[in-house]
């Protein structure tokens, strides 16, 4: 059996051979993407930010080019900058970029269930493919009524009490992908499942950037003796699976147990469990689900939660997207879906949602499954490739002013909406794209123009009147909220109010 300085020395050779066989392959003139000088072993870890990476990245694209590169430890990784690069890269080879690059956290805490970052292969096809099938813009239709019903009871819930808006909106947003997914009805705060999908993806997002966790640059660290210091990260781990246990279980139990009840609601497992016949379609089934479960609630809310801090921070959005709506439909009931095409400022402000602070600023990482060369560049097998959506977003000559949330950009000068395939990086590029993008914008849709029909969002004030000031602050994680701020949420008029009252929670 190999003590604990065995397995140290057999990480280290292997950090000196990966190191060794990088620099063989730079001494024959393969070149690996330009970036930051690296020390010596060390490479480029004291480089990697601490505090909003994408922007720091993204400054490195603008000094390197397109294309760049950092040394961790003697692991290559690779950020890509440009729309150009990113679609040549991911999409035009995809079948050398659909792999994800292997994360030991996510493998002590059981975690590769979720889609998002399962290696490529035949079982992961498989079971994006339930996912497309449920999600597809077709499918995503029978799901509207549902979608707004759960926009009328969050109306309903901020009226009664306002200060709690923040609150309901992470219960929306998991009420919509629990009853699609398990035909669940969530409880209206503090509901166990939302409670689970939320503490899980906290601790993912917090657990795989680069530099994030030393146990993803030296996985043997996991087999040394745990009263070593830095060894914490076990009972991380040990945390995570009971997480992924209850997440995946509990609430595909739930449908199983009211299938056998004959009170099973429509959704996407009710649908598929009759078809099942081995426990590896079970797995799959499961495990689909649970990749809904687990991200589709977590990061919705996060462009919901920006929409709200967009209104404070830029009152002349909401004066002129009110102007819209009461124009269009009046003040005699509140928007539908039908709605939306005589609505292009709304429509704006749904896809600069999306641009302007992103909830994922660089995506996940893809990996190469071959050694390649892109533009006299070496990309070796296995580097992990991370597409800078921030950078590609927030590219000045494609959006001036990038930093400045402006929905105009996305109107042509007749005012009618202006389709831009670039903000589809947004949700990732190639085989890797988001499955729920249209579940996404829908969603979206629904929050923003019914909040603005109902409401006025403001500055909160002091106890002296004056407003408070709001800072336009977001997490440092893969998955990026913006941080708590105060608000002012009051109904627009009398008559908005009592449309909001007047609404009743249909079946879904």
């Amino acid at each position: 059996m190999f003590r604990w300085f065995d397995i140290l020395a057999i990480g280290l050779a292997g950090f000196i051979l990966r190191s060794y066989l990088a620099a063989r392959k730079r001494a024959r003139g393969l070149a690996p993407p330009p970036g930051p000088k690296p020390l010596p072993l060390l490479g480029n870890i004291l480089d990697i930010p601490k505090t909003q990476p994408w922007g720091t990245y993204t400054e490195w694209g603008r000094k390197y080019g397109e294309i760049t590169s950092i040394t961790v430890l003697g692991k290559l990784i690779v950020f890509v900058h440009s729309h150009r690069a990113a679609k040549e890269l991911l999409e035009k080879r995809g079948t050398y970029y659909s792999d994800r690059p292997n994360i030991p956290m996510m493998d002590l805490m059981k975690a590769h269930f979720n889609l998002a970052i399962t290696p490529y292969s035949d079982k992961w096809r498989s079971e994006r493919r339930i996912i497309d099938q449920s999600l597809r813009p077709s499918a995503a239709v029978a799901y509207l009524d549902m979608q707004k019903s759960r926009a009328h009871t969050f109306l309903r819930q901020t009226l009664d009490k306002p200060e709690l808006a923040m609150e309901y909106l992470k219960h929306f947003t998991g009420a919509i992908v629990m009853s699609l997914v398990y035909g669940y009805d969530v409880a209206d705060s503090g509901d166990p499942f939302i409670d689970t999908a939320e503490k899980l993806l906290t601790l993912a997002s917090e657990s795989i950037l680069p530099g994030a966790l030393l146990v993803n640059d030296f996985p043997f660290l996991q087999h040394l003796p745990e009263w070593l210091p830095g060894m914490g990260f076990m009972d991380r781990a040990r945390y995570g699976q009971r997480l992924v246990v209850d997440l995946l279980h509990k609430p595909f139990d739930f449908v199983k147990e009211e299938m056998r009840l004959g009170t099973a609601r429509h959704s996407l497992v009710r649908e598929n469990l009759p078809e099942v016949t081995t426990e590896a379609e079970e797995n799959a089934l499961r495990n689909a689900a649970g990749s809904i479960y687990a991200a589709g609630a977590e990061t919705t809310v996060g462009t919901l939660t920006c929409f709200f801090l967009v209104l404070l921070l830029y009152p002349n959005v909401q004066q002129r997207a009110q102007e819209e709506l009461d124009s269009v439909i009046g003040q005699g009931r509140l928007p539908d879906y039908s709605d939306r095409p005589e609505l292009p400022y709304i429509d704006a402000i749904c896809k600069e949602l999306l641009r302007w602070r992103l909830v994922l600023p660089l995506g996940v990482a893809h990996a190469s499954t071959h050694d390649d060369v892109y533009e006299g560049y070496f990309i070796p097998k296995g580097t992990p490739v991370l597409a800078n959506a921030w950078a590609i977003l927030h590219d000045p000559e494609a959006y001036p002013e990038p930093d400045e949330f402006k929905p105009e950009r996305f109107l042509t000068a007749d005012g009618k909406v202006k389709e831009d395939p670039v903000l589809n990086a947004a949700f990732g590029f190639g085989r890797r794209i988001c499955p729920g993008r249209h579940l996404v914008d829908t969603t979206i849709y629904i929050i923003v123009s019914s909040v603005l029909s109902a409401f006025r969002v403001e500055k909160a004030k002091d106890a002296q009147g004056n407003e408070i000031p709001v800072e336009s602050a977001f997490t440092d994680t893969l998955i990026s909220h913006p941080k708590p701020f105060q608000y002012s949420i009051t109904p627009r008029s009398v008559n908005a109010r009592s449309l909001v009252l007047a609404t009743e929670p249909q079946a879904d």
